[in-house]
């Protein structure tokens, strides 16, 4: 069906999300829930949103609006061109947990020059590697030397469950960060600056889904999930599996921690 133009709701919201809520009415008045990037494009150039491909990039359910919130909907990416809103935001986002005193850890260290030298999420993760955190996190052993694969991207299809939507993607962009294996455990990573609220579950999921069938038939192994949080010298990790590997929302916090790191 050919888009259709609506009113814009809610102006006092942020542009970003005056396009979804946009994108969101449309999708209501014509009973599908589908939408592709020329729509996006079409919405942004509307509202005056300058950056069409971070319209449906939603990190954190903060970002969503009150629209979408108060209909429990979310989006997800098909691929191909094409998103989707689905109901279930529990199904898509997870909040952080708390990270119990037991598990705050003071961890001394040696600055390096290149430490702090910018945000990116590859140099959050070259400190925790460089410093020892991700050792400890993981194997409780910091003289371990597992394998490292750097960030990159590919396109996988992918299916899964979404309440009582099934539902099945043609390619879609799999980022991951960084990933981590030692004696047939695979660890994907997410890492931001920060420390927001909740994180959008694909941002784990997809990497675990696309890492079970690309090692499928291989000798015994096991994925899970690490969410880095970085703010200033405070690291949080937070260590995730999946108890259905064909539902997002039955993410499950295996443990977290926090690490101070402390200048010699």
């Amino acid at each position: 069906m050919a888009f259709v133009s609506t009113p814009i709701m809610s102006p006092s919201q942020s542009k970003k999300k005056r396009v979804l809520e946009a994108l969101y009415a449309v999708c209501k008045e014509r009973g599908d829930f589908v939408f592709s990037n020329e729509e996006v494009k079409q919405t942004c150039a509307q509202i005056g949103f300058g950056n069409p491909f971070d319209a449906t990039k939603i990190d954190s359910s903060l970002v969503l609006p009150d629209a979408l919130v108060s209909d429990d909907a979310f989006v997800i990416h098909l691929g191909k061109g094409n998103h989707r809103f689905v109901f279930g935001i529990h199904s898509g986002y997870h909040r952080f947990e708390a990270v119990p005193e037991s598990s705050k850890i003071k961890w001394k260290y040696r600055r390096s020059i290149l430490n702090n030298i910018n945000t990116s999420e590859s140099n959050i993760l070259s400190v925790g590697i460089n410093q020892r955190v991700i050792h400890d996190f993981l194997y409780q052993d910091i003289t371990v030397s597992p394998k490292t694969y750097g960030s990159h991207r590919t396109k996988v299809p992918l299916s899964y469950r979404v309440g009582k939507d099934n539902i099945n993607v043609g390619k879609v962009q799999v980022e991951i960060d960084l990933t981590i294996e030692h004696q047939g455990k695979i660890t994907v990573f997410e890492a931001k600056n920060g420390e927001p609220p909740d994180f959008n579950i694909f941002q784990l999921f997809n990497p675990y889904r696309y890492y079970l069938q690309a090692v499928e038939g291989s000798d015994k192994f096991s994925i899970n999930c690490c969410y880095l949080l970085r703010e200033n010298d405070r690291l949080r990790l937070y260590l995730y599996t999946f108890d259905d590997d064909r539902n997002p929302g039955s993410i499950r916090l295996i443990r977290n921690a926090e690490y101070n790191l402390v200048k010699r």
